[in-house]
């Protein structure tokens, strides 16, 4: 197993606020180097785009909204945003600024997010 760029080794972490340290069945978790927090080696890039989502939605549910993963396109994420956000004006701007923002830091193969 080859430990993540800015890792030595494996180090558990946990999937959000308050989440215990242990993963299911203890498994191993990288923190950092591009695979995301909370998300086991070896998920898929579709898993690991919805963990970064996971790290958006409080965000956008406080203004009564959600985001989904349609799927993944080569090295494009295409996402739905849904309940008030999916006919909000400010849409696109939560998209850029917060939602490809926080997918491109933990998925770094992901090039683009597009709404699908």
């Amino acid at each position: 197993m080859v430990p993540g760029p800015a890792l030595a080794g494996p180090e558990v972490v946990p999937a959000g606020p308050g989440a215990a340290l242990a993963g299911a069945a203890g498994e191993t978790k990288w923190g950092r180097g591009g695979v995301g927090v909370g998300v086991t080696i070896g998920a898929t890039l579709a898993e690991r785009v919805n963990a970064a989502l996971d790290e958006v939605r409080p965000a956008i549910a406080r203004d009564g909204g959600d985001v989904w993963l349609v799927r993944v396109e080569g090295t494009t994420a295409l996402v739905q945003m849904v309940g008030a956000c999916g006919g909000c004006a400010m849409s696109t701007t939560t998209l850029r600024g917060l939602i490809e923002t926080t997918v491109l830091a933990r998925c770094p193969e992901i090039t683009g997010v597009e709404q699908a």
